[in-house]
């Protein structure tokens, strides 16, 4: 049985796995440009973000209808829940959709129906958080603040994604004050491919809540002093900073010293279908390449839910972190 945890770093896009991704495409007519799902694994090789990005991008093609987000996100949802995810906050990027066609409601309705029925369905509570394209224009993220207006009662809160390099925080203040007059939660990627001055800018101007990677905090002492004493949490994506190039290999990954430097960090799979592996998969990846103990893993899962936008049912995040507490190891 897996350490139960929870998953705050996931693109529901990147869980498209290239079986689902064909037979996506055969049902709504699209070709692809590979002959065959082997032929695409092999291009889910990647050089650097936007190498895995242009892919990323071009697979959506194949997501047209409410059926189909559903089952993207019921297919995610089973293979979470078999590794130990018991609560997953999941990321769309519904710029992405907007841009070729695919309405709104079509996205939200489509992942509600797997999300609202996900509890019962595969005992994993959810919480949908929606980001803005950070290489898009900031009006056009406000704009998608607007469209979201119908459905903002199955949205919880919003994110920042996409290419970083070239894209501060600072861009998207606006957005975000009105995504925080509306209460959502707030969160952003910093600190990836971005310096470490994005992180504090993402708090700062942002006023985020969680950052998303932060993976380059530890250049800056002065800013992982404020990470700690403020308990900020850090959702860290191994496999995915080695499939990005953003750490050589694993074993050189800075997860054990942000641990002993007290960050408060978590354990994501980002885009699972891409990079290798999912929650439970990155679980065991560090415990093995970088020998972290039982305590740590249990630090790390504990972590996870205290980070949790589960303020609304504390009841639930309190059983959570019971079953973490009472979890034996094998």
């Amino acid at each position: 049985m897996p350490l139960p945890i929870a998953e705050l770093h996931l693109h529901i896009e990147g869980t498209l796995e290239p079986a689902l991704a064909f037979s996506l495409a055969a049902r709504n007519g699209v070709t692809l440009r590979y002959a065959d799902t082997d032929e695409l694994r092999e291009a889910y090789r990647f050089q650097d973000l936007q190498s895995f990005l242009d892919l990323y991008y071009e697979l959506m093609a194949v997501l047209r209808t409410e059926r189909d987000f559903e089952d993207l996100a019921n297919a995610y949802l089973a293979r979470a829940a078999a590794q130990g995810v018991r609560h997953a906050e999941i990321f769309f990027d519904p710029q992405a959709h907007l841009a070729r066609g695919v309405a709104m409601r079509t996205v939200v309705e489509g992942l509600w129906r797997a999300l609202g029925r996900s509890r019962d369905n595969h005992g994993v509570s959810t919480r949908l958080v929606m980001c803005f394209l950070r290489d898009e224009p900031a009006e056009s993220a406000m704009a998608t603040l607007e469209e979201a207006g119908p459905y903002l009662d199955r949205i919880t809160g919003v994110g920042l994604d996409s290419a970083e390099a070239g894209h501060p925080p600072v861009k998207f203040r606006e957005v975000y004050e009105a995504a925080a007059a509306l209460g959502l939660r707030r969160v952003a990627h910093a600190g990836e491919e971005g310096p470490p001055e994005y992180i504090t800018e993402a708090l700062d101007v942002l006023g985020v809540e969680r950052v998303d990677h932060g993976l380059r905090c530890l250049e800056d002492p002065e800013l992982v002093e404020r990470l700690v004493r403020d308990r900020v949490p850090l959702t860290l994506c191994p496999l995915s900073n080695v499939r990005l190039r953003a750490v050589d290999t694993l074993a050189d990954h800075p997860l054990p010293a942000m641990l002993e430097a007290g960050l408060m960090c978590t354990v994501n799979s980002d885009d699972p279908a891409y990079f290798g592996g999912y929650a439970g998969d990155t679980y065991d990846a560090v415990r093995t390449t970088l020998g972290l103990t039982d305590d740590r893993l249990r630090e790390l899962a504990r972590n996870s839910f205290l980070a949790s936008f589960l303020e609304d049912e504390e009841e639930l995040r309190a059983a959570y972190l019971a079953e973490v507490a009472a979890y034996e190891f094998r």
